[in-house]
């Protein structure tokens, strides 16, 4: 299926199960962590994490039959110390940082553009929204992909791999606005 054959959207209240299951998937798949409720608890409350508050979005990528493939979310929380370091939170404060989350796609359906047509359309919220000042970002290098293809649209902020113990092996990223 082509890239062409898709349809990026801001998700309704219908896509929330579909989305849902990708995420689970990807955390369970790709992270190998499972369900962690301190890190992935808007992931159960989707709507209430992304749809509800104005400043906040979630993107679905749809395929032709209707099947949601791809998500992609923002919201105005920038990272917490701790677990993140506390300069990364600093610069990167709540109100003001649009952080870029949940930027999965169905293994199937990687390496066809969807991910950059998610986080293009993300960029373009958080620059219609007027209150964003920079675009934020974590990632886990240890997924497949991720760390090289945040690194062809961001630029790394703090890669914890260079900490003394390694952190928690977490890769930050400042995004460029649109």
């Amino acid at each position: 299926m082509r890239i062409s054959d898709h349809i990026i959207r801001t998700a309704t209240p219908d896509d929330l199960d579909a989305a849902r299951a990708v995420m689970l998937d990807t955390v369970y798949r790709d992270f190998g962590t499972g369900y962690v409720p301190r890190w992935h608890g808007d992931i159960i409350d989707l709507a209430g994490a992304y749809l509800t508050p104005e400043r906040h979005t979630l993107l679905v990528a749809v395929d032709a039959a209707g099947e949601v493939v791809a998500t992609g979310a923002l919201d105005s929380r920038g990272p917490a110390h701790p677990p993140n370091p506390r300069h990364v939170a600093e610069r990167y404060p709540s109100g003001v940082t649009a952080q870029l989350r949940r930027v999965y796609v169905r293994p199937e359906r990687r390496r066809r553009g969807l991910a950059r047509r998610l986080v293009d359309e993300l960029l373009a919220f958080a620059s219609a929204d007027g209150g964003y000042r920079s675009v934020y970002l974590h990632t886990d290098p240890a997924v497949t992909g991720a760390e090289p293809f945040w690194r062809s649209l961001a630029k790394v902020v703090h890669d914890e791999r260079e900490d003394a113990g390694g952190g928690q092996g977490i890769v930050h990223f400042d995004v460029p606005m649109v």
